[in-house]
């Protein structure tokens, strides 16, 4: 068999439209030759059953047409498209698998175009110093593979950048995989970002935690704990069910943080549509950058209100204070705040477990 451009004729002489991504199986009036039609792009193409070698110019336009599916998608179409050129290159009949091909190509778009139809527009809180700094980190998120986001608590920028990743277009042909070094930050961070986009929990935005997986399908976002991230390595060595990555609290540096951040560096040649998104305190980002050979640095300012240190020994100098444990200095310290007013209370502890 072989491809073969179609004259522009061709579809007035057989009495079927060209639709795009579409195989047509069509009898030529009164000739009795049959024809496999085909478009992709503008190029129209059509296989007439004689046995010959398959034009590999053809093959090529199918292999491009595969970059346009689901990212977890990709790899099957691939092996199928590999085992089609190989049947093209000796000789033997390939129709059937053209025509098989061509399907999952088609049924893959078309969920690449009902996600991109359905996905949440993001409104963005306009105090919050990354909103202030968008138009240029869009920019450099846009440009590069990998970028890092060097600010301070209270920037904004853990739930803000997923929602920038969806005006990028991200979130489309993968999910937005967003890790957090705690649960209970997974979740919280979560059910924030669904509140901004006006979505139930689970819906446009999920998590996965330990014991629990809210994520659907059809989820845009995903947050989860990066050893959960680090266990779906086993299963899906070249995360595809992600076309963006966000690694957060790098500067954690934790051992699966570390982990992750090696596995990335070695994962970003075969995977160069994957974007990776690190953000990291102030403390020392060149080296991130170093490890990402020199990826950009983008700096936001951090505290948007005035905070008072207040120190307090953990011997106090009354006498029932001398030996009292970090519990019941904990206590003492709240108790102290509780006094002034009402407010809520973050606590800040060494390691993952208290």
């Amino acid at each position: 068999m072989y491809l073969q451009r179609v004259p522009e004729t061709l579809p007035t002489l057989l009495g079927a439209p060209f639709t795009p991504h579409t195989l047509h199986t069509l009898i030529a009036s009164g000739s009795g030759i049959k024809f496999s039609t085909y478009q992709y792009g503008t190029a129209r193409f059509y296989m007439k059953s004689t046995g010959k070698r398959s034009d590999c110019v053809t093959l090529e336009r199918l292999q491009h047409s595969i970059d346009d599916c689901l990212s977890r998608n990709i790899p099957a179409l691939q092996k199928q498209f590999r085992s089609l050129q190989r049947r093209c290159q000796q000789g033997q009949p390939a129709e059937r698998a053209l025509r098989r091909l061509t399907e999952d190509i088609e049924r893959s778009i078309r969920c690449v175009a009902k996600r991109r139809a359905a996905a949440p527009s993001p409104h963005y809180p306009l105090a919050l110093p990354v909103v202030e700094k968008r138009g240029h980190i869009l920019d450099v998120i846009g440009r590069h593979q990998v970028s890092i986001l060097c600010g301070e608590t209270g920037s904004g920028k853990t739930t803000q950048l997923p929602k920038l990743c969806l005006q990028l277009g991200r979130g489309i042909t993968g999910k937005i995989g967003h890790t957090q070094p705690r649960r209970i930050a997974a979740r919280s961070v979560a059910a924030r970002i669904a509140e901004e986009l006006q979505s139930p929990l689970g819906a446009h935005v999920g998590y996965k935690v330990r014991f629990q997986d809210r994520v659907q399908d059809s989820s845009y976002i995903k947050v989860m704990t990066d050893g959960i991230l680090l266990a779906e390595i086993q299963s899906d060595p070249e995360l595809r069910e992600y076309d963006s990555l966000i690694i957060d609290e790098a500067h954690e540096r934790s051992l699966n943080i570390d982990f992750l951040l090696g596995y990335l560096h070695r994962l970003l040649p075969r995977r160069p549509d994957l974007k990776i998104i690190i953000t990291s305190a102030t403390i020392d980002p060149q080296r991130f950058s170093s490890h990402f050979n020199q990826a950009p640095v983008i700096e936001v300012s951090g505290r948007n209100w005035p905070v008072e240190v207040r120190y307090r020994p953990l011997s106090g100098e009354d006498e029932d204070q001398q030996e009292r444990g970090r519990g019941q200095a904990i206590l003492d310290a709240v108790d102290e705040l509780a006094a002034e007013g009402s407010g809520d209370m973050l606590v800040f502890l060494p390691g993952e477990r208290a």
